[in-house]
């Protein structure tokens, strides 16, 4: 969405009408040539994006749920204001601020904080607060949005569990986008960084943990949006196979998966069940797709590593208080965007790895471990003190401001350094809510 390293990016309103650019058909050769050619663009490591999903709470009682005509208000206020972050709403009416391409992570801090802090009073006229949960706390997932593209989604996750309806209408995260890397190998280079993505997205998950309730009540999980993820298709969900060959990986993971929407002018989108797309390019049922339709349904696929030019990394559960954000963005870009940071924290996650168990990301041991215990897991645990230090040590050297340095020592020093993550506050309110009555 806010980080396109330049390029055009299609709207989200284009995306949800089904307005399609003059494009021919395409076989299945060309859709692994096209899936190719844009998953990875490679190049000198130098932008850096974040987009924020926030829950949207009522202001005096974050319990009571908000009408959907009262977040359609607070849609329709910010984008009224001169923010220049992309607002889109999801399903479930929270609300996501996609920054732009920032050469800097100075850069993306001061722009997305300014958006906040004239987007936080629009919405306290309002009543209501943007809320930093990885899942709702209260209420149980409901979409307040009628567009043919939720239809569709929301049918073709009802044919598995609710998984799917939670993630879309309950969930929030934050959503770090680095570039690829350099075409030759090395720590900076794309092969290297789409293994660290996945090896070390383990460890941001339970640093990060932020969603152990459902209807106020402990789910077992630190993160149980991370949870969510395991339940959910696995076809669309999960990582793609470990290979030598990225772009090879993903063409094959993208043409497998299954197709969620076929988009028409008029009626259901809902797709035929059992319809991948590679079996769509062969068949052309039910009718021939496009070049169109193929970036369309890369919108739908969301394994915790997307490639979209960049990487996208989507397994950070939103954090609590205003600026609870700026510490998974700084941490994350010093780890991809250091040299000396990202040598460091490959070779801890990778050791990591190689004792946790195979499977892919995140539904292996390592990844389960995470969602479910947090940094109490001892080996996360270790890996966290690790890359934290390294992360740290980075800061100064890619300029990082003084308050976001400060921000990352007082999240090391109230989480890492305790084996706790944010869920822990959680759990330790609810538990001695409970003892107290």
């Amino acid at each position: 969405m806010g980080h396109d390293n330049g390029r055009e990016v299609r709207t989200v309103t284009d995306i949800e009408s089904g307005r399609a650019g003059p494009a021919g058909t395409v076989g299945e050769a060309e859709v692994d040539a096209l899936v190719r050619g844009i998953c990875f663009k490679t190049g000198p490591p130098r932008l850096l994006g974040v987009e924020l999903e926030w829950l949207v709470h009522d202001l005096r009682d974050p319990a009571r749920p908000v009408p959907p005509s009262l977040m359609a208000a607070a849609a329709d206020r910010l984008r009224a204001l001169p923010l220049r972050s992309l607002i889109t709403v999801e399903p479930g009416g929270q609300l996501e601020f996609s920054s732009r391409p920032a050469d800097s992570l100075t850069a993306c801090v001061e722009e997305v904080s300014a958006d906040l802090a004239a987007a936080r009073p629009a919405l306290r006229d309002l009543g209501l607060v943007l809320a930093g949960y990885g899942q709702d706390p209260w209420h149980p997932p409901r979409r307040v949005l009628d567009t043919p593209r939720y239809r569709a989604m929301e049918s073709f996750y009802d044919r598995r569990n609710g998984s799917g309806r939670t993630i879309m209408c309950g969930t929030a995260s934050v959503q770090v986008c680095v570039d690829a890397g350099f075409e030759e190998p090395g720590p900076l280079g794309f092969g290297r960084r789409w293994r660290l993505a996945h090896l070390l997205g383990a460890v941001l998950v339970a640093a990060f943990a932020n969603s152990p309730l459902h209807r106020g009540r402990p789910t077992g999980w630190r993160s149980n949006r991370q949870a969510a993820y395991t339940r959910v298709d696995p076809g669309r969900a999960l990582a793609p196979p470990e290979s030598p060959d990225p772009r090879a990986a993903w063409a094959g993971y993208v043409l497998d998966a299954p197709v969620m929407c076929v988009r028409s002018e008029d009626g259901s989108w809902n797709a035929p069940a059992g319809l991948d797309l590679r079996r769509w390019t062969r068949t052309a049922l039910p009718r021939p797709p496009t070049t169109d339709d193929v970036t369309y349904h890369l919108t739908t696929l969301f394994p915790p590593v997307r490639p979209r030019g960049h990487l996208e990394l989507r397994m950070i559960d939103a954090q609590p208080g205003d600026d609870g954000w700026l510490v998974p963005l700084a941490v994350t870009a010093a780890l991809f965007d250091d040299a000396v940071a990202s040598e460091t924290a490959y070779r801890v996650v990778k050791a990591l790895a190689d004792t946790a168990g195979a499977g892919p990301a995140p539904a292996n041991p390592l990844w389960r471990n995470a969602a479910r215990r947090g940094l109490a897991d001892p080996e996360l645990h270790a890996a966290a003190v690790s890359c934290f230090a390294a992360a740290r040590e980075a800061l100064p050297r890619l300029g990082a401001p003084p308050h976001v340095r400060a921000a990352v020592d007082a999240f090391t020093a109230r989480y890492v350094a305790r084996r706790r993550c944010p869920a822990d506050d959680l759990l330790d309110h609810v538990i001695g809510k409970e003892s107290r009555t």
